[in-house]
């Protein structure tokens, strides 16, 4: 078919400008969809990276695009948006359009992650790949440097970008999980990173992928490098750049290995290990806060990386690591990128971003999303694609084939587990969601076989380095180069501590200074976490037990006035999530986690139970009785430290109670808001017009002034607590006697009217007339109780 007549490109930019602020986005997809179509590349060129920004917003965050993380399945546009976007959709043909020519687009060196930013202000060439050869150097100078990427790079840069800028408030509450962006990532991921085939082919010719293909491993290698991978580029200065691999099987895969570099360098590397340790210090201000978006996008990004490199052959999982990039010819690119891509591209860069958001991380229920995202990762088993029967899941043993896995991550395990136990102890575990977090970990770690393969890890870890260098020579010979037949398992043992060595060195630094898991200074803190989990069950147990008296003494007789009509007769300490059935579920998940930690550190049942029971005397005796630890200031109390862990870890709480004016305190459950507010303006219209007489009244020694305090509220009549400075000041204040009818909105006392009302009917009483049984009763009722109180008072 012959192209259409075309417009000048500043008309069809103009016009596609004005269709962005009148049309529908159905129908501005629709229009898209003919232009990508019937217009030429060097068209198109002139309009993507308008067209970009239009979708996904500006990278300075002003402009929200489509607003793809806000956009629910509800919405109209949700449909519209995924078939545009989608990875065969119209947008990525028009990407692979332009890829087939030498079209480039510039990103600001501004909007990479720190450490990529600073690596190349410096002048040092970054580790990543995916930034070699793009750099485009200005005559002003670095301080205004621009990447020069090819327009998938560009598409994929400014899709993972958009999940970091600031997102506007919603209009709509919706799960993250069900935004079009969540949905998208998926799709993506599936296509570019199957688990399943390989990734289909663009629809265009296209000899341009510029991705720099993996450095080849040398043969000999020295114990002096443990802290890379592979040879490292970062020495390397930018003006030595070196040239693109245009190696057709590199090729083969250059979409998804630009896809996933993209996706880790723009969500995860946010900190180096430099700028972690210097982050040590309270001084220094965060350089990147992730959101819990973030991490849900993060760890939809961990599954799919391990479904795909499950998938790997079961003949090539055990193979050795090819020595040059041309041999071992039968192993495709795909399969060879699946088996190093979690190690590789990943591990380090995802262990920093955990290791941030475990220590900074708010102390509430949305930690979830980070605990989550972590068990995922160091739980590759999971995402084999087998069909589990979750019953016979919850006593699994972990394959022996992944001890290497776990051998290669062990600070996945072992250091993020105790940064996790210190954050444990500081946190309130009688609630239930907390709890069930504690739960979670205990009962991963719990897998039998898993604490054995990390004890294990750490032996490699630890075993001496002289004795190594002893072992084996620089070199790994076989018998045909010198070796000895005998020594094969020593040169497999000596393989194995080599990658641990390596792993740990390459992410805490040459000069770590490794705790061990089953070490004795761990097992000590794991033992002061059981002793704040026994305080937490102490403390639901006892929260569980006070509602349930609560419950007891407003039981059917209450109805009748023989129960508390206290306003605040409830636990002033309990959460909504604490009480009821999550307080049940706090202690299952308690009592759950204590026996696992007991599996995982062989711990002797008998001594625990003493521990538990002795902890529990001593608090039902003492600590439930007492206020946290405080000191008296110049307003009122004050938290010390000890008083601040007291309440963190459930041992005491304050007696919180409502110390207002009690007319105006929130309405409660148990009452009828219409009621509450119009009977407060009535009685608030009388004590206004009888306000003298009442004082006049209640001010008298005699019978008739104690009887009129007795029904005009006195605020003496009050229980004095420890009251916060603002409370106080408004206790402090002369309160007069008042006329009080908000008990008349308690469903409470409305039924028991209606039930007087009906048995005077019963007995043919007029309404007038049972209204007069009921005030004299009720007088009858204060004369009695006043009558009572003198004479207590004189005896």
């Amino acid at each position: 078919m012959a192209a259409p007549t075309l417009q000048q490109p500043s008309f069809l930019l103009a016009n596609l400008r004005n269709d962005s602020t009148t049309k529908p986005l159905l129908h501005r997809c629709q229009d898209l969809v003919k232009i990508i179509d019937d217009y030429p590349a060097k068209e198109l060129h002139v309009i993507f990276p308008w067209l970009v920004e239009t979708v996904f917003g500006s990278l300075d965050g002003i402009l929200g695009g489509w607003n793809l993380r806000l956009l629910q399945a509800r919405s109209h546009e949700y449909n519209v948006a995924l078939e545009f976007l989608s990875p065969s959709g119209p947008m990525m043909k028009l990407v692979y359009k332009l890829q087939a020519e030498e079209y480039k687009y510039e990103i600001p060196v501004n909007y990479l992650p720190g450490p990529v930013k600073a690596c190349i202000q410096q002048g040092v060439l970054p580790e990543c790949p995916l930034f070699h050869n793009k750099l485009q150097f200005p005559l002003s100078g670095l301080l205004t440097l621009n990447l020069a990427l090819n327009p998938f790079e560009f598409f994929m840069f400014n899709f993972a970008y958009c999940l970091i800028t600031p997102k506007p408030p919603p209009q709509q509450q919706g799960s993250s999980t069900d935004s079009a962006y969540f949905v998208l990532v998926d799709m993506y991921l599936k296509y570019f990173l199957p688990s399943e085939g390989s990734v289909p082919p663009s629809p265009f010719s296209d000899s341009r992928g510029s991705v720099t293909a993996p450095s080849p491993r040398s043969t000999s290698v020295s114990f002096s490098g443990y802290g890379v991978h592979s040879p490292s580029l970062l020495k390397h200065h930018i003006f030595q750049q070196p040239s693109v691999n245009a190696d057709p099987a590199a090729q083969e895969i250059w979409r998804s290995e630009t896809l996933l570099q993209m996706f880790v360098e723009v969500w995860l590397h946010h900190y180096s290990l430099e700028m972690y340790q210097k982050l040590q210090s309270p001084q220094v201000k965060e350089p990147f806060s992730p959101t819990e978006e973030h991490v849900l996008v993060v760890r939809l990004l961990v599954k799919n990386l391990h479904a795909f490199s499950n998938s790997l052959k079961p003949d090539q999982l055990t193979s050795s690591p090819p020595t040059h990039s041309h041999t071992h010819t039968h192993t495709s690119p795909l399969e060879e990128f699946k088996r190093v891509v979690v190690q590789r591209f990943v591990q380090q860069k995802l262990y920093l971003f955990l290791q941030h958001c475990f220590g900074h991380w708010p102390l509430d229920a949305s930690f979830r999303a980070v605990l989550e995202t972590w068990l995922s990762y160091i739980q590759p088993w999971r995402y084999t694609g087998e069909k589990i029967n979750p019953q016979a899941d919850q006593n699994r043993t972990v394959p022996d084939k992944w001890e290497s896995f776990v051998q290669e991550n062990l600070l996945m395990y072992t250091k993020l587990f105790q940064v996790l136990l210190n954050r444990a102890v500081r946190t309130d575990l009688v609630n239930a969601k907390n709890a069930l977090m504690v739960f979670r970990v205990s009962k991963v770690f719990a897998q039998p076989n898993l604490a054995d393969m990390i004890q294990k890890g750490e032996q490699l870890f630890l075993e001496p380095e002289h004795v190594l260098h002893h072992r084996q020579p620089r070199g790994y010979l076989t018998p045909n180069q010198g070796g000895s037949f005998l020594s094969s398992r020593q040169r497999v043992v000596t393989d194995m501590v080599f990658r641990v060595k390596s792993h740990v060195y390459a992410l805490e630094g040459q000069d770590c200074q490794y705790k061990q898991m089953f070490g004795n200074e761990l097992r000590g803190a794991v033992m002061k976490l059981i002793q704040i989990i026994a305080q937490a069950r102490q403390t639901a147990k006892r929260i569980s037990d006070h509602s349930n008296e609560v419950a007891a003494s407003n039981s059917f007789l209450s109805w009748f006035g023989v129960g508390s009509s206290d306003l605040n007769n409830t636990f002033s300490g309990a959460e909504p999530e604490e009480s009821g059935e999550c307080l049940k579920k706090t202690h299952e998940f308690l009592d759950r986690a204590l026996e696992h930690l007991c599996q995982i550190f062989k711990l002797n049942q008998g001594q625990l139970t003493q521990l538990i029971s002795t902890l529990g005397s001593c608090q039902d005796e003492g600590n439930c009785k007492q206020l946290p630890d405080c000191i008296q200031g110049e307003n009122g109390l004050i938290l010390t430290d000890l008083g601040r862990k007291q309440i963190i870890s459930g041992q005491r709480r304050f007696d919180i109670q409502y110390q207002g004016d009690p007319e105006l305190q929130p309405i409660r459950s148990y009452e009828s808001a219409l009621l509450v507010r119009l009977l407060y303006r009535v009685s608030s219209l009388i004590n206004r017009r009888f306000g003298a007489h009442m004082d006049a009244v209640c001010s008298r020694p005699d019978f008739p002034g104690r009887l009129c305090r007795h029904f005009l509220s006195d605020g003496d009549s009050a229980p004095r607590l420890n009251q916060s400075p603002l409370s106080r000041r408004w206790s402090e204040r002369p309160r007069r006697p008042r006329l009080s009818l908000r008990r008349l909105a308690s469903f409470r006392t409305l039924m028991v009217l209606l039930l007087i009302y009906g048995l005077g009917a019963i007995l043919s009483f007029s309404p007038v007339s049972s209204s007069i049984v009921i005030l004299t009763g009720g007088f009858l009722y204060g004369l009695v109780l006043t009558l009572l109180q003198d004479k207590l008072k004189t005896h």
